[in-house]
């Protein structure tokens, strides 16, 4: 067996937006792979005959996907491919094409176009659809100008990209760019005539939306707002024959992330942020035709509604809940893994599966349950759930197992003011006992996510060049319930002792470990405890910050989410408490760092923004510590996971030399 480089992530496939054909008889998913030459990823649509259990590859250009099925035979997705079209696009028109491919073969053809960028779509007939699209004030359509109109529009608009003007919070979205008074609008459009019409207004920003079995009615959670979004969101339900819409929230102040139908009544997830605050786990909720509300998830539930189980091996985006046989199907992250329940409207939940890993999408159509899971050492394939056992669907990546040496994490639990923790470490994939090995110590980002069992690659590269890898799950990570995630006002404390007092148990346990050439990392909420510890400790012999936080204060007024994370998370303001925010500022303490130091940063990350980075960087040349930053191009927040093919080789050769440099 090879050894696993650093670039094999190229060869890798990534599953997502997994839907099951209405009459179960097919599942489409999405396939991504890493194009090094053209610096991209590839995505094209795949089909799995679910009888034969086999998959095969439907489209071929590269970039396809945010499919959906038209009919059991037929499916519609959004892309570019006509020369015309593309001109169009990059003379900044606004449409979205509409491609259709038939499951039995044969070309795509296009099939309709909506004069909107169009985010999420469905079909109330073969006539209408119900979308939502990105709506901007500061542009207007195009579709009903003259052509030396819209040629001077157009120009105009050219015009206006060396500007940008701002006037609300937040004005921009890691991923996305400037967003200010953007708005995700809900339409209805008529292919026949090729109108549409405006279902919400243009402050009211639109999340998940979903409609009845008989398609006459919608329900959507949104947020309005002017100058200042707030954390609070509402439900509505809109009439589509009687043209009615209706707030229907059941409570102020209360955060939903999830709402559908259950034959006449509505199935919804939330919480209202008082006892845990923006991280609080959320309830399930059944409204009746009354607007009746009644909490139907058991007391003792208390777990995320999701996967926050950690990887580097994901690509693309599928849905983690879902209604179906009269009950609502969904995810939740359970310690350090990731699991699939059900539960109907008189709060009968089920845990349906069983295996250790990660779910990272799902569909259900009938008795038939298919997901997208991490197990193990293996990346990511499709797998059917039956009466609790699990069946690999596909073997995309069945070579990485076969062909490379990986090391299997050890499982290294202890406790911490009577707590317990969950740690791991990962040998060296030549390691012999008695000889002396440099280490590594990766902290997870959130902080509300998890480590796991699963793949990692960076980790798993790391083994193959000799290191001995370790890390844990300290307190703030998901998983053990709202208290042991909840870190507010806490940063840089608590959490700080679980992983100091972690890496001392590692030492002790593996007399292995070099303890003079011990590396310390992390990204995001990693990059922060990074930070925090160099100014804390010298007891590491370098370090690598990755999209990191700094100064609480500077990220209150440049994140995309700071005004609110950090009042929520820090539980002060910069009026408020202005000490309390430098104390658990990393910056207050870079006088103190002794410890050489790689700062790796995005220039888009509007999550973590580059003069975070900047500040920590500029401290330690200042105070006479190497230090070394490196800026990415066109990268924002998701570098290490979904940047660019070239970017995440040159990131992690980064990382690489620097601890090469010190550690070895």
């Amino acid at each position: 067996m090879d050894k696993l480089k650093l670039e094999d992530f190229i060869e890798y496939k990534f599953l997502s937006g997994i839907e099951i054909s209405p009459d179960g008889l097919h599942t489409g998913f999405v396939l991504h792979q890493a194009d090094l030459e053209e610096n991209k990823y590839l995505s094209n649509i795949y089909v799995c005959d679910n009888k034969h259990e086999k998959s095969i590859q439907l489209t071929s250009f590269g970039d396809e996907r945010g499919f959906i099925w038209k009919d059991s035979e037929n499916i519609v997705f959004p892309a570019i491919r006509d020369e015309k079209d593309k001109k169009r696009k990059e003379d900044g028109e606004e449409f979205t094409s509409f491609y259709k491919i038939n499951i039995r073969g044969g070309e795509a053809k296009k099939d309709f176009e909506i004069p909107l960028n169009v985010n999420t779509y469905k079909f109330l007939d073969e006539n209408k659809i119900i979308l939502s699209a990105t709506f901007d004030p500061n542009y207007k359509n195009t579709k009903d100008l003259g052509i030396k109109e819209k040629e001077d529009y157009l120009n105009k608009r050219k015009e206006d990209k060396d500007y940008e003007v701002l006037d609300e919070i937040p004005y921009w979205s890691n991923g996305i760019g400037f967003t200010n008074k953007k708005r995700n609008r809900l339409y209805l459009y008529n292919l026949e005539d090729k109108s549409f019409k405006t279902l919400t207004d243009e402050y009211t920003d639109v999340g998940v939306f979903k409609l009845n079995k008989e398609k006459d009615k919608m329900i959507f959670i949104a947020s309005s707002y002017m100058d200042k979004m707030q954390v609070k969101s509402d439900i509505y339900s809109y009439d589509i024959k009687e043209d009615i819409l209706k707030k229907i929230s059941h409570r102020k102040d209360f955060s939903y992330s999830f709402a559908d139908f259950i034959g006449h009544s509505i199935v919804f997830a939330g919480h209202d942020m008082k006892s845990h605050g923006l991280n609080q786990n959320p309830e399930i909720y059944a409204m009746d035709m009354e607007e009746k509300v009644e909490k139907i998830s058991p007391p003792d539930f208390d777990f995320s509604l999701w996967s926050s189980v950690g990887s580097d091996c994901r690509y693309g985006q599928t849905k983690s809940m879902r209604v179906e046989n009269g009950k609502l199907y969904f995810t939740t992250t359970n310690g350090y893994n990731s699991y699939i329940n059900s539960i109907d409207l008189d709060g009968n939940m089920e845990v349906l599966s069983e295996s250790k890993g990660s779910v990272d999408g799902f569909d259900v159509k009938e008795d038939l349950i298919q997901f997208i899971g991490l197990r193990g050492l293996h990346l990511q394939e499709l797998y059917k759930l039956e009466g609790g056992k699990e069946k690999q669907l596909s073997h995309f990546n069945d070579w990485v197992l076969k062909e490379k040496r990986l090391s299997l994490p050890e499982h290294l639990s202890f406790e911490n003011d009577d707590i317990d923790i969950d740690g791991w470490v990962i040998k060296p994939i030549d390691f012999k006992k008695g000889e002396k090995y440099p280490a590594i110590l990766n902290i997870h980002g959130g902080p509300k996510t998890v480590f796991g069992e699963i793949f990692y690659h960076e980790m798993q590269y790391w083994a193959n060049e000799g290191y001995l890898v370790f890390f844990c799950n300290p307190r703030g990570s998901d998983g053990k319930g709202n208290h042991f995630a909840d870190i507010r006002g806490k940063y840089g404390t608590i959490d700080y002792d679980d992983i100091m007092k972690f890496t001392d148990i590692v030492l002790e346990k593996y007399p292995s470990i070099d303890k003079d050439n011990v590396g310390v990392t992390g990204g995001s909420y990693g990059g922060f405890m990074t930070n925090w510890i160099i100014g804390h400790t010298d007891r590491f012999k370098a370090a690598a910050s990755q999209r990191s936080i700094s100064n609480w204060i500077s990220f209150f007024g440049t994140s995309d989410i700071g005004y609110f994370f950090s009042d929520d998370q820090q539980a002060t303001t910069p009026w408020t408490d202005p000490d309390k925010l430098w104390f658990h500022s990393p910056m207050k303490y870079a006088d103190k760092v002794t410890t050489p130091t790689l700062f790796i940063h995005s220039e888009e990350d509007y999550r973590c923004w580059t003069p975070e980075g900047l500040q920590m960087f500029s401290s330690l040349k200042y105070h006479g510590v190497d230090a070394r930053l490196v800026m990415f191009r066109e990268e924002n927040h998701e570098l290490s996971r979904s940047g660019k093919p070239k970017h995440r080789i040159r990131r992690l050769e980064e990382i690489r030399d620097w601890f090469e440099s010190y550690l070895k």
